[in-house]
């Protein structure tokens, strides 16, 4: 079998993030062997210049991705305009959650003074945010992280690359 040539149909026919341990279970082989491939991969569609297509990795997954220099053409050929459907609502309680992780919906609505159930299922609908356990307080509120479809929306690759928070307190001073 060669791993490179398999991995690379397995994310062109996928179309999507493809995390390292799915691939790893359908492979039947190590979690590391199958990071190590896709790490060597990665350079090797950077490398090439003649290439339309990077292995873009988001979090524990990696991606198939065109050139961010091929976009206008791309946009072009499919007549389309950028989705930008993310309301101000949403941005705001993505924010926070992307900041705070995780999160509950209360400590949300206390920073942002409004309240917030319809935008946080809105967000885990659209992949962005994911429950991902459960705080030991009374009613077990549940806690809110990003995914890795909030990486790739956004194009980080690691949660570590959102720019520093610049917080202003009331005599003008500024930390970072």
């Amino acid at each position: 079998m060669n791993l490179k040539s398999v991995l690379e149909s397995l994310l062109f026919a996928w179309g999507e993030p493809l995390n390292v341990n799915e691939i790893s279970k359908l492979l039947n082989m190590p979690a590391h062997k199958v990071t190590s491939a896709l790490d060597e991969m990665a350079d090797q569609f950077s490398m090439d210049t003649d290439r339309g297509l990077i292995l873009q990795k988001f979090g524990s997954s990696y991606q198939l991705t065109t050139k961010k220099a091929n976009f206008e053409f791309i946009q072009n050929l499919l007549q389309t305009t950028v989705n930008r459907s993310l309301s101000t609502a949403s941005m705001e309680t993505l924010s926070i959650i992307a900041y705070k992780q995780p999160v509950t919906k209360v400590e949300i609505e206390l920073i942002r003074g409004v309240k917030c159930s319809n935008v946080v299922k809105g967000l885990v609908e659209k992949g962005l945010i994911k429950e991902v356990g459960k705080l030991d307080k009374p009613g077990r509120p549940s806690l809110y992280a990003t995914t890795d479809g909030f990486l790739k929306h956004f194009g980080l690759n690691s949660i570590d690359e959102l720019p520093a928070l610049k917080i202003e307190f009331e005599e003008g001073k500024k930390a970072t």
